[in-house]
This record gives structure tokens, sequence and C-alpha cells, in this order.
């Protein structure tokens, strides 16, 4: 592995990087909010989180119908200096499903070699890079934060958003549409909420 930078990824395969370092954003807000209110999370995997969102759409340089793959395919060939082989094979994977089908061991060969363990936090941090990908779907940034309240008598996880635009509410359909990882590995039922400032 050549093990390019994050920097070096960002200047060789975006021409703007503004819509990935949203996304970057959105998804450490959400990973906090996750491990506060639902699922205490390790938080070395913070950093990979980070790193998956940043690198999620690189693959677009080859093609945009199945970027996720080629992203994939770029990290595992290139690899990401500060991150061993194991880490940075998750960061590949946690890119490859940001978007398209759900991780699936039986499918999808890359993904049934890894082991249980790194299988689980392919899919927590999966999900959640998913629906922070879908909160910025327009690329124009308009959430200012995100904050959480979980319901444990009726297992409602409710993302809090503030909107950038106080006359602006911004579109979470392809949040919505994107929750389906989330609501199943974390055994929630996902509604968006927006709040004002």
């Amino acid at each position: 592995m050549s093990n390019f930078t994050v920097q070096q990824y960002t200047e060789k395969y975006y021409r703007d990087s503004s819509h990935v370092y949203e996304v970057k954003k959105l998804s450490l807000m959400l990973f906090d909010e996750v491990n506060k209110n639902l699922k205490k999370l390790p938080l070395k995997l913070r950093k990979l989180i980070e790193t998956a969102a940043i690198l999620h759409d690189i693959g677009y340089n080859i093609d945009s119908k199945q970027h996720n793959k080629h992203s994939f395919e770029l990290i595992v060939k290139n690899g990401i200096k500060d991150f061993d082989d194991d880490e940075t094979i998750i960061i590949a994977h946690v890119a490859r499903y940001h978007r398209g089908s759900l991780p699936n061991k039986a499918k999808h060969k890359e993904y049934g070699l890894l082991k249980r363990k790194e299988r689980k936090i392919v899919k927590r941090l999966a999900a959640i890079l998913r629906i922070c990908d879908g909160l910025d779907r327009a690329h124009m940034q308009l959430i200012k934060s995100i904050k959480s309240e979980y319901d444990e008598n009726n297992n409602i996880f409710t993302i809090l958003l503030t909107s950038n635009i106080i006359e602006r509410t911004p579109d979470v359909w392809a949040a919505v549409k994107k929750k389906d990882l989330f609501e199943k590995i974390f055994k929630v039922q996902v509604v968006f909420k927006f709040v004002p400032y």
C-alpha cells in the first residue's frame, strides 16, 4: 500500500470537498449523539467514521453510478497514512456502504471476509454515515447542528436538526430513505425533527 494521507486523497480526487467535510461534521455530531443517548461506542471509532466520511465520494472520479464501490477499491489499493491495514479495511467498507445495498456477508465477498466484530463496526459506522450523507444530499450545507433524544419505552431515536438558515427547512427525504441500516443495527425507529435555534 502506498498510504495516501487524507489530505492527498482530497487534493487528488475532489474539485470541491465542501460536501464531504459537511458529511464529516454531521457524522461526528451523530456519532457523539449515538454514543451519549443510544449505544456506547469506543471513541477510537470516531476517527474511523471521520475518515470514511471524508473519503466516501472519492470513487466519483471513476464512475458516478457505482462510486461507493470505487471508493472502497481506491482506499484498499492506496491505503491511508496513520491507519493500520485492519482500520483501513474498515474505513473502506464504511465508505462502500454509505449508499446502495446494505452490508451482506453472503452476497459481498470482501465484507464476508471480515471478522464478526469488524462487520458490526462497519454496520454501525455505515449506518451513521448513510444518514449524514442523506442530510447533505443537495450539497448545500444546510444543517447547523444535530442533537438527539431516545425514548426507551417506545424505542424511538429522534434526530433533532437545527437549520443554518432560519427561513429554510432542509429536505430530509434522502436521510429518511437511508435510515434503514441505522434502524436495523441499533434496533430503533428513527424520526427526524427540526428544532428552532
